[in-house]
């Protein structure tokens, strides 16, 4: 019992750690942006609800962490609410109300009569802030820890799963996949888990020489390496554990920056993959993780990071590392969720604006509404899909039924 709520506690302020960087770096990109286009802002928010700390600073602008911290936003001002979704006669009644109180110079410093072009540079600036943070904490961590990796040579196949099947070897180095580079068993790993079902072509080096096979990875229950479980695309193909095989690479300053970059484009392209993969049927959607799976995976790689370190110093560095590539990955994928053209969302605004831009007026204030409702239906649905799945994951349901039979 105490066990469970000591990596409970781990758990959630690791959570809270690696969503408050997360939301923080999103919310600072609208919040650098609109100063940059002269807009006036009224408070950055990192939580929703009451305030548990604030401060403002000499431009007016109110800092506040609040209560519950699941997300953050800017309020800019003349803003009702925290989505700065406004209707029409909520628009007019401001228009009046600065023209009135500040005359017809103040109001471009109002979001909302901004040039299209310039609300658009705003609200894309979060998920972009997003993408930077990964390229930037990518980098940083080739650059002062290096990376650590297996080569993708197989040293056994299962007999009668799909490797063996398709004709591979023990010996065999795989360099690519679906003409995509491959430059170690983790790699590999990375690719093949998201495939089930799916043919992949591979280039593999044997006795000095290239030849081509096809695969189709099998779907399968599997330790996901941080003591859970995980359902993924497995070969059936076992890597060698020699430590001679381990290769260490440190990286200088551009060629971690470079390596920053082509690893949050594969995060980014990892992500659309699934994301079209779920809409399509072809991956489970209980594979869904909301705040409790990724909590629980928050605690798993700090365990992880800690693990087999000598000193609590190295323990502390490796599970401060592993949040940080957590981060990373989280990041990507909050970035690009918000890009989604769903109404409450960045990319949702986005899609409002491009219609403005091309029509020369703002979608009817109708349209809009009903857009805004209809994507927050379904973000909350979304949600509370994903929390059931926790909750299953857990056996949440499965451990209060005991406590009542």
């Amino acid at each position: 019992m105490i066990q469970t709520v000591h990596d409970f506690a781990i758990g959630a302020v690791s959570f809270l750690l690696v969503l408050g960087l997360v939301v923080t770096i999103h919310e600072m990109g609208h919040f650098l942006a609109a100063k940059a286009c002269g807009v006036a802002v009224d408070r950055f928010s990192i939580g929703f609800g009451r305030a548990l700390w604030s401060w403002r600073d000499r431009s007016g602008v109110e800092w506040r962490i609040a209560w519950i911290p699941l997300g953050g936003y800017v309020r800019f001002a003349g803003d009702e609410n925290a989505a700065s979704v406004p209707n029409a006669e909520e628009l007019e009644a401001l228009r009046a109300e600065v023209l009135a109180r500040e005359g017809p110079k103040a109001l471009k410093s109002y979001f909302h009569f901004k040039p299209v072009w310039q609300r658009a540079i705003v609200v894309a600036a979060g998920p972009l802030a997003n993408f930077l943070l990964s390229i930037v904490v990518t980098a940083a961590l080739l650059a002062g820890i290096g990376e650590r990796t297996l080569p993708a040579r197989i040293a056994q196949t299962i007999p009668g799963d799909p490797a063996a099947a398709a004709g591979f070897r023990a010996g065999d180095l795989i360099e690519r996949a679906d003409g995509h580079a491959i430059d170690s068993f983790e790699s590999l790993a990375q690719y093949v888990q998201i495939r089930a079902g799916t043919p992949i072509r591979f280039l593999v080096l044997r006795d000095s020489r290239e030849l081509t096979l096809t695969a189709t990875p099998v779907s399968r229950e599997s330790d996901n390496g941080l003591g859970g479980k995980q359902i993924a695309g497995a070969l059936g193909i076992l890597s060698t554990n020699q430590a001679s095989d381990i290769r260490f690479q440190r990286f200088g300053p551009l060629e971690a920056l470079r390596g920053g970059v082509s690893r949050t484009w594969d995060k980014l392209t990892m992500t659309v993959f699934i994301v079209d993969r779920l809409i399509h049927g072809e991956l489970p959607a209980g594979q869904l993780s909301g705040p409790l799976g990724i909590a629980q995976l928050s605690g798993a790689v700090v365990h992880a990071g800690a693990a087999g370190e000598p000193t609590f110093a190295l323990k502390v560095l490796g599970a401060l590392a592993n949040l940080l590539n957590l981060a990373a990955i989280l990041s990507v994928s909050v970035g690009f969720m918000n890009l989604l053209p769903v109404p409450v969302l960045d990319g949702g605004h986005l899609l409002f604006y491009a219609f403005e831009a091309v029509a020369r007026r703002p979608l009817g204030p109708r349209l809009q509404a009903a857009g805004y409702r209809v994507g927050l239906a379904l973000l909350l649905g979304l949600m509370l899909f994903a929390t059931w799945n926790d909750l299953q994951r857990l056996r949440v349901f499965k451990l209060l039924g005991g406590f009542f039979s």
